[in-house]
């Protein structure tokens, strides 16, 4: 291909097709860097969507990555339950008090109209706005949590993983609203101009919950949830691993999964040659203290063990980069991407 010519929606596209674009694609999962870009506080620049779709644009022009993300932040979905959100200066902004005290209130949970919740109409009015300024050319990324992962949000670690095995019935009377609910947020965003879903599960990971525990619980509600999602859906498992059960991940229908910097690239694209495509791995937080050589030799590393034959979009492991990750290795990232990303990838013979 001709790189002048392609557009980020075409690279991403080919890679997906498991065939090699120009360049391996780049996603620079950012949220927080937005609000660095347009001079803002955290909490003052996701209080308006124009400060978002600024932001994003700003970090596309100086990053030169292949994705737009619409994202805010995670608990904007417990905000549309009726909780709290807690803002710091130099974090992503956090779940306050759980809005699931004790179980029996899961009974009396109703599922947030979305299209009229002003947290999530925030969002979608900056996918919209986003959509109006990148037209087809670049890739929309919305997000949703997992029916199977909000509920750490909702209740806690402790509480949920004893309600999973001690109360079935109000585990399964939780998956039925949240999966409503997390499949209205998804319509909702595509239909505002997103091109594909992120769905966040770190919950089903390895690092988590056994396979076994998996198969019962995560796998179900992924399938259920994701075949009426009406667009293209990426599982990102947020940091955790997911190396034993790829094949039970391709067989949910998503088109991609997010790995942890803790799996072998290369082992991860074998497993999920031909039937899913990769995104990852850089260690987000070592992100914080790297060089611009450090940058290079990351992303070289990852190019090189998962580039050949597509299917592979180079980003962070977490799906959002920390706010202390300094610009300047930022940089380094979409420097190294574009040269050392371009197909062939004759350089990696020798690796």
């Amino acid at each position: 291909m001709n790189q002048k010519s392609v557009t980020s929606m075409q690279r991403v596209l080919t890679t997906l097709g498991h065939r090699e674009p120009d360049r391996v694609p780049f996603f620079l999962l950012a949220t927080l860097h937005g609000a660095k870009e347009v001079g803002l506080p955290i909490k003052t620049y996701f209080s308006d969507p124009d400060n978002v779709v600024e932001g994003q644009m700003r970090l596309l022009a100086k990053y030169r990555h292949d994705c737009i993300y619409s994202f805010f932040y995670a608990p904007v979905e417990i905000a549309a339950f009726g909780g709290e959100v807690v803002f710091t200066d130099d974090g992503p902004p956090n779940s306050g008090e759980p809005v699931i005290k004790k179980t029996g209130d899961i009974k009396n949970l109703a599922v947030p109209d979305v299209k009229n919740t002003p947290c999530l109409e925030k969002v979608l009015t900056a996918t919209q706005k986003l959509k109006s300024r990148v037209k087809d050319d670049v890739p929309i990324i919305g997000v949703v949590m997992s029916p199977f992962s909000l509920p750490v949000m909702q209740m806690g670690f402790d509480r949920y993983f004893d309600l999973m095995f001690e109360k079935p019935d109000l585990f399964t009377h939780l998956m039925q609203v949240n999966q409503a609910f997390c499949v209205e947020w998804a319509n909702a965003q595509l239909a505002a101009g997103a091109t594909a879903i992120c769905y966040f599960d770190p919950v089903s990971s390895t690092t988590i919950t056994t396979r076994q525990m998996y198969l019962k619980t995560g796998f179900a509600v992924a399938g259920q949830t994701l075949a009426k999602i009406n667009g293209p859906t990426a599982t990102h498992m947020a940091s955790g691993r997911c190396l034993p059960i790829i094949e039970d991940i391709a067989a949910t229908g998503t088109a991609a999964v997010g790995v942890s910097c803790h799996e072998d690239m290369a082992l991860i694209k074998n497993a999920c040659r031909g039937k899913l495509a990769v995104i990852g791995n850089l260690n987000g937080i070592e992100m914080c203290r790297w060089s611009s050589e450090d940058a290079e030799k990351h992303v070289k590393e990852v190019i090189a063990k998962a580039g050949a034959g597509g299917g592979c979009i180079l980003s962070d492991n977490h799906g959002e980069i920390p706010f202390q990750v300094p610009d300047d290795v930022l940089m380094a990232i979409s420097e190294a991407a574009h040269t050392w990303g371009r197909y062939p990838l004759n350089w990696t013979a020798d690796k």
